[in-house]
């Protein structure tokens, strides 16, 4: 059944921006590329916080074959921030990017975020892709590094996302929750759950905006035109997650 409309990315007369971001666990791209691409062209974003993007043999051409597939450009992150990355669409204009590493718990994966400061018509807005750890303690922990994060990029208005590696119940997700808006908490859009495609039952990935951004819709989307069953479950071991915010004019 086709999804109710979400709006487009559109420019305001007042200057404030309308625009689409997609959180997206892509697994190093090892699933089926095309499949994967043809998810992110159809849904439209201005914005992509990609999670475990290639970070080895060869990953900036691994990224930017992604880009180039998906009608954008590569604005950040990769393998200098263990994997978060981000990319975007032309309209979107860079002002300053940082890609962040996070203490190395031993035994467990290095993580990072990725981080961008950006303008659209006239908003200002800061960026940051992030995935976090799969044990309970370094997850808490990296959930305030990444709020302190937000705060440093010294923007009045922000959008974090990624891999939570757990749902709304969990301690570093509620977190998050009680600093900044859960976007499809906040106004539900598409599906909810996005682990595993094959029969999704946990949200584990969100799209989080500070206070004065509005939501105007987030969640999966499953449904949307060209975007396929299928093709979802090829793609990667993820759900992508959508979010139509308006994001103000900067003073």
């Amino acid at each position: 059944m086709a999804l109710t409309a979400l709006p487009d990315s559109r420019t305001e007369p007042d200057g404030s921006a309308v625009v689409r971001v997609l959180g997206y666990n892509v697994r190093s791209m090892r699933d089926d590329q095309d499949a994967l691409v043809r998810v992110i062209r159809a849904c439209t974003p201005d914005v992509v916080l990609v999670q475990e993007a290639p970070r080895f043999f060869r990953w900036r051409a691994h990224a930017a074959r992604l880009a180039a597939g998906s009608g954008l450009l590569v604005l950040g992150g990769g393998a200098p921030a263990a994997g978060p990355l981000l990319l975007c669409s032309p309209r979107v204009t860079v002002e300053r990017t940082r890609d962040v590493l996070l203490p190395l718990t031993p035994g467990l994966h290095r993580r990072g975020f990725a981080t961008a400061v950006v303008r659209v018509a006239g908003a200002r807005f800061g960026l940051l892709s992030c995935h976090l750890g799969l044990r309970g303690d370094e997850r808490y922990a990296q959930a305030g590094m990444l709020l302190d994060e937000l705060a440093a990029l010294d923007v009045p208005h922000a959008v974090a996302g990624g891999d939570v590696n757990e749902g709304p119940g969990g301690r570093s997700f509620r977190r998050l929750a009680a600093e900044l808006q859960d976007c499809r908490a906040v106004r539900p859009w598409g599906g909810e759950h996005t682990f595993t495609p094959g029969d999704p039952r946990r949200r584990i990935d969100a799209i989080f905006a500070t206070r004065g951004v509005e939501v105007l819709g987030c969640g999966v989307p499953a449904g949307l035109p060209g975007v396929t069953d299928a093709d979802l479950r090829a793609a990667t071991d993820h759900l992508p997650v959508l979010a139509a915010l308006r994001v103000p004019a900067a003073p």
